[in-house]
């Protein structure tokens, strides 16, 4: 593909983007833009999630993940349901009841200041890690894909993706986001349905033909039942139960589109259709990986050592050039619906969190969330360009897996507020968030010599919040009232 033709269809993406906001963006205030006025419709929420969920790394991780790991991913995604149906029934109720914006305004009115303070400091921290990194890795792609071969500087490439980004979603907000990620996440879908088709055409097999080469393979294997295995099912299922709890329910970024809905029955709807949808997706994902290596088998083609190039190897070396521009539209669009909803999510955090929002006028408002949202903005770029000055994949990936420690506190502090009545000693819980992630570090480094050869793997979150929660509890006492009003009703 020549670098003129992908420029031209990420120009012609970012404008269909740029106009949906300016359909959806006008006439908005700051409760359009935290909430959009709570009539965004259950099912548009749904859909427009999955994009969300996901990132371009998982886009190019998943398939290429199939050749060491089979289909085992999908133990962790099973997982999913029952963090799901943890959000739905036990945080949604909460969230609904106290008509929250912010979430973490839940535990201002459960424990105080300085720990609300705290669970809003550490979503901000993970969201701008996570976000930024993310970016970061598809920019690296489309750099060598197409920028490098125009003269264009990295930094300058940067610059035009996330101001862009900040165009489509300054007025808008969230009202914007909601429709902007359903358009994303149809384009991701028709990415990998049109990659599996073209794959199967080219290895000629039918529908039946291609399930039946998918799971005759030695790649098809999804269960795992070696306890010492770091595939094990119970490690990998209830990873992802409580990796969905905190990075989905205990989330300002996901939480917030749900808030978004009418009531809590819509909202429920939501996330119900939504987790069907979430693992369908994944079975694609980890279907696609399997047709990539048998493909590259049946042609003799020589694959990368590194299973997250295996996707872009082949899309952009070998394939048609329809493959190669679904690939292209496909890993934008799956990009930039987890960036922009990040960016969003960050804004109304900050503005609620720390701004004080609730005690200023309109004018006010609307002048602090155009200035926060642009500062934000500037941050991606800026901690981008950081990871571009390390340019070490062993130290990026040591990020990204420290950014993953900081739900922990979240886990704890969440788990404490609704499954306990104590009341906290509230100035000590910033130290006990400080210091439970740097335990949990320590035990996990030195998990061989003291755990008899145990090997954490996602279930370091569990650990995390568990020693978090009875940090808290060494700081607490008996609450002298009733805190029964906090506690969340199923519905």
């Amino acid at each position: 593909m020549s670098p003129t033709l992908i420029i031209g269809i990420i120009a012609a993406y970012f404008c269909i983007l740029i106009f949906i906001s300016f359909l959806t963006g006008r006439n908005t205030d700051s409760q359009t833009f935290f909430l959009a006025n709570k009539q965004s419709p259950w099912y548009i929420v749904a859909f427009g999630m999955i994009g969300t969920s996901l990132s371009g790394v998982t886009f190019i991780s998943i398939p290429g993940t199939v050749a060491t790991n089979s289909f085992s991913y999908l133990q962790l995604v099973l997982g999913y349901l029952l963090g799901y149906l943890v959000i739905a029934t036990i945080l949604m109720p909460l969230y609904y009841k106290l008509n929250l914006v912010s979430i973490y305004t839940y535990l201002e009115k459960r424990f105080g200041y300085w720990s609300y303070k705290t669970g809003a400091f550490f979503f901000i921290l993970s969201r701008t890690i996570g976000a930024a990194l993310r970016l970061y890795v598809v920019a690296g792609v489309l750099q060598l894909a197409v920028f490098d071969a125009l003269g264009v500087p990295f930094w300058l490439s940067v610059l035009i993706t996330v101001l862009l980004i900040w165009v489509y979603t300054f007025r808008g907000g969230m009202k914007t986001i909601i429709w902007t990620d359903t358009f994303q996440t149809l384009a991701m879908l028709i990415c990998v349905g049109t990659s599996i088709v073209l794959i199967s055409s080219e290895l000629n097999l039918s529908f039946d033909g291609m399930v039946n080469t998918i799971t005759e393979s030695k790649y098809s294997q999804t269960f795992f039942w070696d306890a010492k295995d770091s595939k094990y099912f119970l490690k990998q299922f209830f990873s992802g139960a409580f990796i969905t709890i905190v990075m989905t329910g205990l989330d300002q970024d996901m939480m917030q589109k749900n808030l978004s809905c009418k009531n809590i029955g819509e909202a429920q709807k939501n996330m119900f259709w939504f987790s069907v949808i979430l693992v369908l997706v994944n079975v694609f994902f980890l279907a696609l990986g399997a047709l990539l290596y048998i493909y590259a088998d049946t042609k003799g083609i020589q694959l990368p050592a590194k299973g997250d190039d295996v996707f872009p190897f082949l899309a952009l070396k070998h394939f048609n050039i329809l493959a190669s521009v679904t690939f292209i539209v496909g890993i934008v669009a799956i990009t930039y619906a987890s960036a922009d909803s990040a960016l969003t999510a960050l804004t109304t955090s900050f503005c609620v969190d720390f701004l004080d929002f609730a005690h200023r006028d309109e004018h006010q408002r609307v002048r602090l969330r155009y200035m926060v949202h642009l500062g934000f903005s500037f941050m991606l770029m800026l901690v981008i360009m950081i990871f571009r000055a390390i340019n070490d994949q062993s130290v990026i990936a040591a990020v990204f897996k420290v950014a993953g420690y900081t739900y922990g506190p979240l886990l704890g502090l969440y788990a404490f507020g609704l499954f306990t009545k104590r009341h906290l000693r509230d100035k000590w819980v910033p130290l006990i968030c400080v210091v439970c992630p740097i335990l949990t570090y320590i035990t996990n480094a030195n998990s061989k010599e003291w755990l008899f050869g145990y090997e954490f793997g996602f279930e370091i979150l569990m650990l995390n919040g568990f020693l978090t929660f009875m940090g808290l509890w060494f700081i607490s006492k008996k609450h002298p009232e009733d805190v029964v009003a906090l506690m969340p009703v199923a519905s």
